[in-house]
């Protein structure tokens, strides 16, 4: 009799997503785990569950090909887990209403992405872009919060 595998823990996803992206830094120079402990962080406090707080720790892995598709099949995750992971992942080519689509039909996703967009749209970690980037990510992420519905 073969033994189900048991889901990861927060603890131990937090810790994957962290060694996934370690070297790797956000626009501005930091360190990206403080992009995903922000969102996930947001996940919680906008009310999300263990499900989505997971899904937020790694919610760029497979996009910035940190992870690959394989490796989430495979994870000790829930599959709603995955299928929010899947969701937010940016597809090559992809028009940004299609993405949008793709999160608002996945149960649970919405409340990832809107806390990814929210700290991608933090005035203070913008600011220390130049005035082109910063005028193009903020008009970027307006839009896409347009899509979604999370206008206001």
């Amino acid at each position: 009799m073969t033994e189900t595998p048991r889901t990861m823990t927060l603890a131990q996803v937090e810790a994957t997503a962290r060694a996934a992206h370690a070297g790797q830094t956000d626009k501005a120079g930091r360190p990206y785990a403080e992009h995903l402990q922000a969102v996930a962080e947001g996940v919680r406090a906008r009310g999300g569950d263990e499900e989505q707080v997971a899904a937020a720790w790694l919610h760029d892995a497979v996009e910035d090909e940190a992870l690959s598709p394989e490796w989430l099949r495979e994870a000790a995750l829930s599959s709603r887990t995955k299928d929010i992971v899947l969701a937010v992942t940016k597809r090559s080519g992809e028009p940004p209403e299609a993405y949008a689509a793709r999160i608002l039909a996945t149960p649970g996703a919405l409340l990832v992405k809107e806390s990814d967009l929210a700290h991608n749209a933090d005035p203070a970690r913008l600011a220390v872009l130049d005035e082109d980037t910063r005028k193009r990510l903020t008009e970027k992420y307006a839009r896409m919060r347009a899509l979604l519905g999370l206008v206001g």
